[in-house]
């Protein structure tokens, strides 16, 4: 589920590419997206703020980070960790 966000504004060359169905959020109805908002707040947790320059963070940082989110069991994956549920 994509926001309204500018950055989403290629949506149609993602969905026709991949063969995907695309879905928006109303606009500021967060609620429609509690995973990636509930992602997206771990995530500064970790020390990712939005306001980052993404290409100036170290391999290594990146990687810690996603180790830890992909350690983590989620309710939508029944419990599992994705690493568990996708590897």
């Amino acid at each position: 589920t994509f926001d309204n966000g500018k950055e989403f504004a290629g949506w149609r060359t993602i969905a026709n590419q991949f063969d995907l169905n695309i879905y928006f959020a109303a606009v500021g109805a967060p609620n429609q997206r509690g995973l990636n908002e509930n992602t997206n707040n771990l995530l500064r947790k970790d020390g990712l703020h939005h306001d980052l320059i993404m290409d100036q963070l170290s391999d290594e940082f990146v990687q810690a980070v996603a180790s830890r989110r992909n350690h983590i069991p989620r309710k939508s994956l029944n419990y599992q960790t994705p690493l568990e549920a996708f590897v």
